[in-house]
């Protein structure tokens, strides 16, 4: 006959009430981050039950999301003439904010290449 010690027991009771918190707390934070995520990024996303694989599913998303807007952005800021609608110095302003976003994606916009599309 196999008999199981009082503190294995109780181990094994802690361990199952530790796991059903841990179990709790995972699907309100997915639940959570569902609500926060926009639209578009979730339907992209394969449905998973773990907070913390969903949050690697969203950072590989929005890596190659920023590489398809940092790709946008420069072909934008390359074919962008001055076409005499506005003033030059809004011109000049909108691709200095287009360099700027650029900048926060990991692409630095050299001021000199910056000369070379006026």
């Amino acid at each position: 006959m196999f008999y199981i010690s009082k503190q294995l027991c109780e181990f094994y009771y802690e361990e199952k009430v530790h796991y059903k918190v841990w179990e709790r707390f995972n699907k309100l934070n997915l639940m959570l981050m569902r609500m926060v995520v926009a639209d578009n990024i979730k339907t992209a996303l394969p449905k998973t039950d773990n907070a913390k694989k969903f949050m690697g599913l969203v950072g590989n998303y929005s890596q190659t999301a920023d590489k398809s807007l940092a790709g946008t952005l420069m072909s934008t800021l390359t074919t962008m003439k001055f076409d005499g609608s506005c003033i030059m110095y809004e011109h000049v302003i909108e691709m200095i904010n287009i360099a700027a976003r650029l900048k926060t994606l990991g692409m630095i916009v050299n001021v000199n290449f910056l000369v070379q599309l006026f």
